[in-house]
């Protein structure tokens, strides 16, 4: 196993991890984001399973979030306000009335601080940053850390800690696209995940908090569904969400959060679990052909993302999943990607 460090003209670094098997996958520290993951297909050829930008400075504003990590409220907040402490945060809108990954302030903008290291069995980086924005109460100390095995598995662990009552929920914003070198779109990617309902969105993509039974519907993945189910359909829902995924799913508590993702072609299958109460699915609805990427430019349902992560609706519709944080407590989530080939 092994780490290879880049220093970049414009001061941040790229760490890329290797397993024994060839796997790889390339971090930088604007954003603790993932560029690159590197895993072979039936016939053994390695190639990247991500979106990402060409030039590394496309980071700097990531208008489409590749890769990075997203808090300290990940999602949706309404009308770009939240209360907590009989004190109400109003804050810069940037999707309509609505924040949208925490707008300018979000963690995908800022330069982390970066430690790897090297044991026997996995390698691996921890980011670390001290969030101190007066426009989010507390100042909280946040690490991500990626930890790469040779089982070939990706596991992401945060952990944060605050000095006052806050809001925090993190994920991270990966584009998945299993065809490698993004040869197709994700429409015949198959997914699978153990969720009964998903949160409704009205016109502004903004949970009603209306929990909606899957059954009968293209939001039912409890068997293996393609995603072009959701692509073609007339759904108003789908509709909402410019002719996609753009849900919150809830996972059932007696099974745990797992996800598993197929693309036949390449034989290549991604099975993610978390310890999360839930995940947005986006399929890339609204990405256009202005962005170029390592293999070509951004376009429509080129990439999938699974947001593992509790709801910011949960801050107007408390009976969902909680994204308070007590200042006595801790933040400790995991989520695992694991590459396998389909059998």
């Amino acid at each position: 196993m092994n780490i290879e460090k880049k220093c970049l003209e414009n001061g941040w670094e790229q760490y890329t991890l290797i397993n024994d098997k060839e796997m790889r996958v390339s971090l930088l520290t604007i954003g603790a984001t993932i560029t690159e993951i590197v895993v072979p297909d039936t016939n053994g050829k390695l190639e990247n399973v991500v979106l990402s930008y060409k030039d590394h400075n496309d980071y700097i504003l990531n208008k489409y979030y590749f890769g990075s990590i997203i808090g300290p409220v990940a999602g949706r907040v309404a009308n770009s306000t939240c209360t907590i402490n009989n004190k109400t945060y109003k804050f810069q809108a940037n999707e309509g009335n609505h924040l949208l990954h925490s707008g300018n302030l979000g963690l995908h903008s800022v330069v982390w601080h970066a430690e790897p290291f090297q044991k026997d069995d996995c390698v691996g980086v921890t980011f670390t940053h001290t969030l101190n924005n007066k426009l989010f109460p507390g100042i909280a100390d946040i690490h991500v850390t990626y930890t790469l095995t040779n089982e070939q598995k990706l596991r992401i662990h945060y952990y944060a800690t605050s000095s006052d009552n806050t809001f925090l929920t993190l994920t991270n914003h990966t584009y998945f696209n299993l065809s490698g070198n993004i040869k197709d779109t994700v429409h015949n990617h198959y997914v699978q995940m153990n969720s009964d309902y998903f949160l409704q969105l009205d016109q502004q993509l903004i949970p009603t908090g209306n929990k909606i039974d899957v059954t009968n519907s293209t939001f039912d993945f409890r068997h293996m569904r393609k995603l072009k189910d959701g692509f073609i359909t007339t759904d108003e829902q789908h509709k909402i969400a410019s002719g996609g995924y753009d849900h919150y799913f809830l996972f059932n508590q007696e099974s745990g959060g797992t996800v598993i993702v197929r693309e036949e072609m390449s034989g290549r299958q991604l099975t993610i679990t978390t310890n999360q109460p839930g995940l947005t699915m986006y399929s890339a609805n609204t990405l256009n052909n202005n962005a170029q990427l390592l293999e070509g430019k951004t376009k429509r349902y080129a990439g999938i993302c699974f947001e593992t992560q509790a709801p910011p609706a949960s801050l107007v519709h408390p009976y969902l999943p909680s994204i308070y944080l007590d200042k006595n407590d801790v933040y400790e989530k995991e989520t695992t990607f694991s590459f396998q080939l389909i059998k």
